[in-house]
């Protein structure tokens, strides 16, 4: 056994030998005949300046005659061998990119200006190639390493990351689209919610009113939902994420979606207790301390194979990164089609920069946009909790504000929409009245009885700010919230004490 064990280690240092022997993939006649071309005629300049870098050449002094031959263009110049000798000498650079003698050759090399753009992504091309090997590389080495804090789900993360930030700057045929094909997109999106019988553009929330405001959750929209705590923000994304996950099991997509939770305070059992009690009319509290009836554990029993049918996928990973947050995600797009993301929430995420937690302001900033990012590229709507300053305490009017957003100017701006939820009933039960000493039986009774109406008219009555909307009209939305089993649901009016 250790004779076979030291014979395929020789087997793999001989393959490490082999990989390490081969030249990285290039072409230097690509690189001279695009650089020729250059010179004889700037305009093929812009057959490939959208996607083409200085280091994409493999060859780093045609990397740097690329990048003089930009700067001239576009500063309106010409770029050819004379006026890039004397840049160069400007540079006092001239010997290190081979002298003028060598911008000569060059320029003999030319291709013609048609051919200038396949040349170009035949150098973008090879750049990503090596940059794969690159990455290749660093896979092998850093699982070869012994970092007990680099774990093997942790180094999968970086290389997807890594892989998908080099396949995101390998999309260099995106660009301008002709108009009539963005209303062509227009189009199909209207007609598809035209037949839709709810009439919605997006995802369905599940509430009546609420979907009527906003048209339901758009695709690539940035949705913040924010509020002060004991309000509801949880209760209201997990209602949110199970109607959408449960039209989606129910009409095989429709107005439906599968979902992914991204739960970075709670845990997925103590998130999948709130779903059952929501379900099941029975109190998350009363499950946790065991005080169920035989009919109450009968209900929850018949409850649970609905809710296994449901598409919804809970992360409840602490702390997570926005690139790993964005990693996961887009597994789950490939593997599931994933069609609505909660995040729960968002100041418990890093920004993953180093150095950035002296400046909150900054470090959220890179998160919205982030998500904001997330959002348009998988085409998915993204829902993301907040909280909210205290100065919303400070006022008498404790209905939430844009102002009022943590770290609030980056989340304003990239948000796509803006929700605050308010519940007035909260901030009437702090104020229950207690008797003072010097006052009377009749006095008291007055204000308590004050109280009691003030109290039933906003009792399980929730309302749902849409401060911004970027695609349409903002108002008030009153819904219904059972505290007790942390449900929200459509307000109804002719049932509902004060209305």
């Amino acid at each position: 056994m250790p004779i076979a064990l030291t014979s395929n280690a020789v087997a793999l240092r001989d393959d490490s030998r082999d990989l390490s022997s081969r030249t990285p993939p290039h072409n230097i006649e690509a690189e001279k005949a695009l650089l020729g071309a250059l010179f004889v005629n700037n305009r093929a300049f812009e057959r490939v300046s959208d996607f083409l870098r200085p280091e994409h050449f493999a060859i780093k002094p045609h990397g740097r005659i690329f990048d003089a031959c930009a700067r001239l263009i576009e500063r309106g110049q010409i770029a050819d061998p004379v006026t890039l000798r004397r840049y160069f000498e400007q540079e006092q650079t001239l010997a290190e990119i081979g002298g003028a003698a060598y911008l000569e050759d060059l320029a003999n090399s030319a291709t013609t200006v048609i051919n200038a753009g396949e040349y170009g992504r035949l150098i973008h091309d090879l750049h990503l190639r090596r940059q794969l090997i690159g990455i290749g590389e660093d896979m092998v080495n850093d699982a070869f390493g012994a970092d007990v804090d680099r774990t093997a789900p942790t180094q999968i993360e970086t290389a997807e990351q890594r892989l998908y930030d080099l396949a995101a700057k390998g999309e260099y045929e995106r660009g301008f689209e002709n108009f009539a094909q963005s209303l062509g997109k227009a189009l199909h999106m209207a007609e598809l919610a035209h037949k839709r019988e709810g009439k919605l553009a997006g995802v369905t929330s599940g509430f009546r009113d609420l979907d009527a405001l906003l048209g339901g959750l758009h695709p690539s929209d940035l949705i913040i939902l924010a509020g002060r705590p004991a309000m509801g923000k949880t209760a209201l994304a997990t209602n949110i994420a199970y109607n959408a996950a449960y039209a989606h099991a129910q009409s095989a997509g429709g107005e439906g979606a599968v979902v992914g939770f991204f739960s970075l305070e709670m845990s997925s059992e103590q998130l999948a207790a709130r779903l059952l009690s929501e379900q099941t009319n029975i109190s998350s509290d009363a499950m946790r301390k065991g005080q169920l009836s035989n009919d109450e554990f009968d209900r929850l029993a018949a409850a649970v194979p609905v809710l296994n049918r449901l598409p919804l996928y809970i992360d409840d990973t602490p702390g997570l990164t926005v690139s790993a947050l964005r990693t996961r995600a887009r597994r789950l797009k490939r593997q599931h089609n994933l069609g609505l993301i909660v995040i729960d929430y968002l100041q418990l995420i890093s920004s993953g920069t180093p150095g950035r937690s002296d400046n909150r302001v900054q470090e959220v900033s890179e998160i919205t946009r982030g998500l904001k990012v997330l959002a348009k590229e998988l085409n998915v709507p993204v829902i993301a909790l907040s909280q909210l300053s205290r100065q919303v305490e400070n006022r008498d009017d404790k209905r939430p504000q844009l102002a009022d957003l943590r770290e609030s100017g980056s989340i304003e701006q990239d948000a796509d929409v803006v929700m605050f939820i308010y519940r007035e009933e909260y901030y009437v039960n702090q104020r229950k009245p207690s008797r003072r000493d010097d006052e009377d039986e009749s006095k008291f009774g007055e204000r308590m009885h004050k109280w009691e109406e003030r109290k039933e008219r906003v009792q399980n009555i929730a309302e749902v700010i849409v401060a911004k909307q970027r695609h349409g009209p903002v108002d008030t939305v009153e819904m219904s919230f059972m505290g007790r089993f942390t449900r929200f649901g459509d307000l109804d009016r002719e049932h509902t004490p004060g209305h």
